[in-house]
């Protein structure tokens, strides 16, 4: 019976056929996973590890999206058999004895490797196209098929095939360096990551934060050397041992600011203080437009309030020095005395003047008004939180099947044995 043109083949379907090789094994692919190098150090007790090549693309990223395993390219080294890299390489081909397929590698990282029957991804190569398979792979390739050919015009023919794939063999260094790395940071666990992007498909959290717009809040710290000089009836309410920035009821008020931010937090449904806020992927365009709109107000607020600000600081600056002048005259303090040879007017205005430099600077200098946005991907110690799943569906309860996106959740962290 001749073999089907198309395949299901998993890594447990190609070590399948590795351990049924009966004189050569030919793999090439961005990664090898544990399977298929267990079943090649197997093979190669029967008939050499010099008849088997393996071509990969030895990258810490490859393996992080879970195309290969260190452990299997490890496995692989320390049994003798020569692993080159390919830079690159996303191809699957997989060649036993005369027979080899094609295939799509499966990145762990998108998707679990179990693949059943009716769900094809290898297409069988015929005899011709395994041998000008192996003598365009690589040398060691070329040098098999050669070795196997069944007659010298044969032979001939595969040694006129220009090898087309570059490789060269893993350096222990370069090995040791990957190894380090992967160690330092290692790759999530791959069902772990693929239970996550079930519901970062349709959710985000989100923290809005509006930092500096409510001048009507600021408070300067006033100078101690003044604050000795008594209290004051005039700027009562205002002058204690700090001063308000700007008077109460003030038109520089952040009140219109922030009514607009919490209309728009509405488009970010809270899960309760022990969750956080959190927006519909399919909102957040939405979300984001308004966002933009929201900073170009909060530009146009600062700049109103900057410049205005500025005449209202100079005239609550002038208002502090009219009124401490006389007691700076009549009673100079020491911290005055020992800076100034006369205690008139002039000197008095100088020395409130100076003091007051120390808290009092441009209004530029005052207003740093920000709108923070943080965007964070929900995470697998949140998803197993208990209540999670019904703060989800009180939260967003017209949304989607939360229960069905649950179960896929679930399932997409199954373990095979």
């Amino acid at each position: 019976m001749s073999n089907p043109l198309f395949r299901s083949l998993d890594f447990a379907a190609i070590a399948d056929d590795i351990r049924k090789a009966q004189y050569s094994v030919c793999y090439a692919a961005p990664g090898i996973q544990r399977e298929p190098a267990d079943a090649m150090v197997e093979v190669a007790g029967k008939f050499g590890r010099e008849c088997i090549t393996v071509c990969i693309d030895f990258d810490e990223r490859v393996i992080r999206m879970g195309f290969g395993d260190l452990a299997a390219v490890k496995a692989l080294r320390d049994a003798g058999i020569a692993v080159n890299s390919t830079p690159g390489l996303r191809t699957g081909l997989v060649i036993v004895d005369h027979h080899g397929y094609i295939f799509t590698p499966t990145a762990l990282y998108l998707e679990a490797d179990h693949r059943p029957a009716e769900a094809p991804n290898a297409m069988h190569l015929s005899e011709d196209q395994v041998k000008e398979a192996l003598a365009r792979l690589s040398p060691a390739a070329k040098a098999m098929a050669i070795a196997f050919a069944g007659s010298e015009e044969e032979k001939q023919q595969i040694r006129e095939q220009a090898v087309e794939v570059p490789s060269v063999k893993i350096a222990d260094e370069e090995f040791v360096a990957v190894e380090k790395r992967l160690k330092e940071a290692p790759p999530v666990p791959f069902d772990i990551a693929r239970q996550v992007r079930v519901f970062n498909a349709y959710l985000q959290y989100v923290e809005l934060k509006l930092s500096g717009a409510a001048i009507q809040r600021h408070r300067l710290a006033i100078p101690s050397s003044i604050q000795k000089l008594g209290g004051s009836k005039d700027l009562d309410g205002r002058l204690r041992t700090t001063f308000d920035l700007i008077e109460k009821g003030s038109e520089f008020s952040s009140k219109s600011l922030e009514d607009a931010l919490h209309e728009i937090r509405k488009l970010t449904p809270s899960l309760g203080k022990d969750h956080g806020r959190l927006v519909l992927k399919a909102a957040k365009p939405h979300l984001e437009e308004r966002l933009a709109k929201f900073r170009e107000d909060l530009k146009v607020h600062q700049e109103k309030v900057e410049k205005e600000l500025q005449v209202q600081l100079d005239g609550s600056r002038k208002q502090i020095v009219d009124y401490f002048v006389l007691r700076v005259i009549e009673d100079p303090p020491d911290a005055m005395r020992g800076r100034f040879l006369k205690f008139e007017e002039a000197e008095a205005r100088r020395w409130l003047d100076g003091e007051l430099d120390r808290v009092f600077h441009k209004s530029g200098a005052l207003i740093q008004m920000q709108l923070d946005v943080r965007y964070k991907d929900v995470t697998f110690e949140t998803l197993n939180r208990e209540d999670f799943l019904e703060a989800v569906k009180a939260a967003f309860p017209n949304t989607t099947d939360w229960e069905k996106t649950y179960e896929e959740f679930r399932a997409a962290g199954e373990k095979e044995n």
